[in-house]
């Protein structure tokens, strides 16, 4: 990029004009960021117009891109915004770092002089899609159990639910989690289930749970699948990784096969196009909901019962065919089902079950607004008509008074330790200046052997920029975004868990809920603004029984953190530097999560949250408090999505 050009993030490329020149075509290019070869960033072999989708040519225009930097002799280190005192990668050390591991055969952390930077990144339409669908009636058939889906078996699609390539296994501390603290408070709580058999879950449960090798019951499930199956409404408190999406599935499955289906209410409309399903799952991302839907598959797999998921950003014609051919459980982001609620291809008057995933995070984030239409302006049953359960990580008090407006003589349950952050996860805090973040980064890749990185960043700007360098230096990097496209998010994910870019960049979009196996590292290059976000990120390692590392970037910037951060810290016991004691003793602090702080002022406990009816001296509509607590049961295999923890795992949801 000349000096003085504005830079453009690698995701906006293909709306500007090309970069540099095109001259010439460098055979030997390669992509880090684990695609094959595609037209590229600074017009190194672009002929004057977009690639066709198997190529890729060069990434760097003017600057030599393939694979590493080159590095060049003397002259300063210039950013992709053209500035030319920018710090160089290194320090105030002239010599590149050694490399500890082979893993990084193509970094170079030399001096160089970036060039290039502009080109226009070709469109990269979907296409075809593949013939039409036809259907001679707009009703769709149903089984003998009065649902929508297929009852019977297939064993291409049995291989391609359990049969994956990269499963989330259990680890070396599974058998730890024995006396995991949890507490429950609510009327006529029922008693917890030890086992996953016919008795406990049911037939088809029990076969689906069998072939994703789950073979007992998380803590979490232990309470939830029984509360939920009893028809009680749920506030579920439990640690990252602790497999609260089974936790939800089971019960909801295990009611809809005992009651059936239903037919459209009465009051329907003559529209056969509408479609009424019966359990609706709420996420706050795209992520996050089609992760929920693929356990849904999992766990549904010849029980008849049909799952669709539907979200923004994606081609809606195909969403709409899938609800057209019957949908029982449906998975969505708010936005989207307001749009389908708006066109009439949805209603909710047949809804039994409401879940709320990451529901703090569905309350706090602007959501609130269209989860009450949803809920209460359109037609969706109430009281006892609608049993509703929520789960998070994470509940300060002023989300559960929020929450509590949607819930019935609810159940409050919790799993899991203060701040809900796993031991399991060693967390190491260093401090960094902004200014040499970058090279930091760098160098501690260059001792990463094995397993996944999650990098975690602010910005949307500055998660491009940060992909952009590591890509150049040779590090194999990905990006995810709110801003990206969704096959852009989709293709970032897929290459990420497959280990093509062992590295991935992301905002906060990508520390809710999502379960990638092996991801052994987390690090906050920006740390967040509240303690409950980073609780969230650090929770993508260290599950299902698994051991990982999160590692902390601290400045004076992030003064506002620091002291929840090191509460945190020090009641998960992790070891805590001499400077940072004292850096939390002179910060301001305590804001704690969103909304007034978790810990009430410093009032540590051995539970993630606390029952704020118990501090409130009871009421609200929980009535009586028949609080206990008792030590937890073993962990389940699929992280946060999975079951009972067997000796394989699956894939978690």
């Amino acid at each position: 990029m000349q000096n003085g050009s504005k830079y453009v993030p690698p995701h906006l490329r293909d709306s500007q004009g090309g970069g540099g020149p095109s001259t010439t075509t460098n055979d030997s290019h390669v992509d880090n960021r684990g695609e094959p070869p595609r037209a590229g960033y600074g017009g190194s072999s672009r002929s004057g117009h977009s690639s066709s989708r198997g190529s890729r040519a060069g990434y760097g225009g003017g600057g030599d891109r393939s694979g590493s930097y080159r590095g060049g002799g003397g002259g300063s280190y210039r950013d992709s915004r053209g500035n030319d005192d920018y710090p160089p990668p290194g320090g105030s050390s002239n010599e590149p770092p050694q490399q500890t591991n082979s893993r990084w055969s193509n970094v170079d952390l030399g001096k160089d002089d970036r060039g290039g930077g502009g080109g226009g990144r070709r469109h990269d339409d979907r296409g075809g899609g593949g013939g039409g669908y036809r259907r001679d009636s707009y009703a769709p058939r149903r089984n003998e159990r009065g649902f929508h889906g297929d009852m019977r078996s297939d064993k291409r699609t049995e291989r391609e639910l359990f049969e994956q390539d990269n499963q989330q296994t259990t680890g070396i501390n599974f058998d730890n989690y024995d006396n995991i603290p949890v507490e429950t408070s609510g009327n006529d709580i029922p008693e917890p289930i030890d086992v996953y058999s016919e008795d406990t879950i049911g037939e088809d449960l029990t076969r689906n749970a069998q072939l994703c090798r789950y073979t007992r019951p998380t803590p979490v499930q232990k309470w939830s699948v029984p509360i939920g199956v009893a028809g009680r409404d749920l506030m579920a408190c439990a640690q990252t990784g602790s497999g609260k999406t089974a936790g939800f599935l089971f019960p909801v499955i295990m009611s809809m096969i005992r009651n059936g289906g239903r037919d459209p209410p009465a009051s329907a409309s003559s529209s056969r196009r509408r479609s009424y399903p019966e359990a609706l799952i709420l996420a706050p991302t795209r992520e996050l909901a089609s992760q929920i839907h693929e356990e849904a598959r999992k766990f549904t797999y010849m029980s008849g019962i049909a799952s669709v998921v539907v979200y923004g950003g994606a081609e809606v014609r195909e969403q709409l065919r899938r609800i057209e051919r019957g949908c029982d459980l449906l998975v969505a982001t708010p936005g989207r089902l307001v749009d389908l609620i708006e066109r009439g291809r949805i209603g909710l008057e047949n809804i039994s079950f409401l879940i709320l995933d990451e529901a703090d995070r569905m309350l706090d984030m602007g959501f609130e607004p269209q989860i009450r239409r949803i809920v209460e302006q359109e037609g969706m049953p109430a009281g006892d008509g609608r049993q509703t359960m929520m789960f998070s990580a994470t509940f300060p008090s002023n989300i559960q008074r929020l929450a509590s407006d949607f819930l019935q003589d609810y159940i409050f349950l919790t799993v899991g330790r203060v701040g809900s952050a796993s031991k399991d996860v060693t967390q190491t805090v260093e401090y960094v200046e902004n200014n040499d973040k970058l090279d930091h980064l760098m160098r501690f890749l260059l001792t990463i052997e094995d397993g996944l990185v999650l990098v975690f960043v602010e910005t949307k700007r500055s998660c491009d920029y940060l992909e952009d360098v590591l890509c150049g230096k040779g590090f194999p990097a990905c990006s995810i975004h709110g801003d990206k496209s969704q096959r852009e998010r989709e293709d970032a994910l897929k290459s990420f868990k497959a280990g093509r870019t062992p590295v991935m960049i992301g905002t906060d979009v990508a520390s809710r809920g999502l379960d990638i196996p092996n991801v052994t590292q987390v690090i906050n290059f920006d740390l967040p603004t509240n303690i409950d976000d980073y609780v969230h990120r650090i929770g993508r390692t260290g599950r299902a029984g698994n051991t990982g590392a999160a590692l902390a970037y601290v400045n004076e910037r992030n003064s506002g953190i620091v002291r929840d951060l090191y509460e945190l810290m020090e009641e998960n016991d992790q070891e805590l530097p001499a400077w940072f004691k004292s850096m939390q003793a002179y910060s301001g602090g305590g804001g704690g999560g969103k909304g007034g702080g978790r810990r009430g002022g410093g009032n540590r406990n051995n539970f993630g949250s606390r029952d704020y009816r118990k501090s409130d001296g009871g009421g609200s509509k929980g009535g009586r408090d028949n609080g206990r607590s008792q030590g937890g049961g073993g962990y389940g295999g699929g992280g946060y999505g999975g079951g009972g923890y067997g000796q394989g795992g699956g894939d978690g949801g």
